[in-house]
């Protein structure tokens, strides 16, 4: 991370220096990050605090280091907010959100196996038409649990908002 100046206020400009990125980026982040609020002065320029700063290169730091989606760097950043203080990126190993709806290619052969084969290998053989229908009926319940969460953290958000 770049260091800081010892300043009380930054400039867009002084951001997009210290950070590495256009402004038209920081004023997207703003409008996607409620914890980077920077305030406006009297003639409408944002000024920029230090932890508004750090929260910019946090920021920048999960989209193209750690490479989040927008979506997972809001619920890290959510996250590490509500965990106390924000940590340092280099003592927590990234993990970013991945999320596949597609199954592992030993998980119909896993689920398909019985007995004691199944414990020590999966099984070699092409899943049955009733495995295959069972695999895509959790398929489908993952689908919809997914949703709910979506749906649910939306909601969240919203009641925050009106916050």
């Amino acid at each position: 991370m770049p260091q800081i100046p010892e300043k009380l206020f930054f400039k867009i400009g002084e951001v997009c220096e210290l950070a590495g990125v256009q402004a038209h980026v920081l004023r997207y982040w703003e409008t996607e990050f409620s914890m980077l609020a920077p305030q406006k002065n009297r003639a409408g320029q944002r000024t920029y605090r230090r932890r508004d700063v750090e929260m910019a290169l946090r920021i920048k730091q999960l989209l193209y280091d750690e490479q989040y989606t927008i979506a997972g760097a809001k619920k890290k950043l959510a996250n590490d907010l509500r965990g106390g203080s924000m940590h340092n990126a280099e003592t927590e190993s990234p993990k970013p959100p991945m999320r596949s709806l597609k199954p592992p290619p030993s998980l119909a052969s896993r689920y398909g196996a019985t007995g004691a084969a199944a414990s020590t290998a999966p099984a070699r053989t092409e899943p049955s038409e009733d495995q295959k229908s069972a695999l895509r009926e959790v398929a489908k319940e993952l689908r919809e649990i997914l949703n709910l969460l979506d749906e649910t953290d939306a909601e969240l958000k919203a009641n925050r908002a009106k916050k």
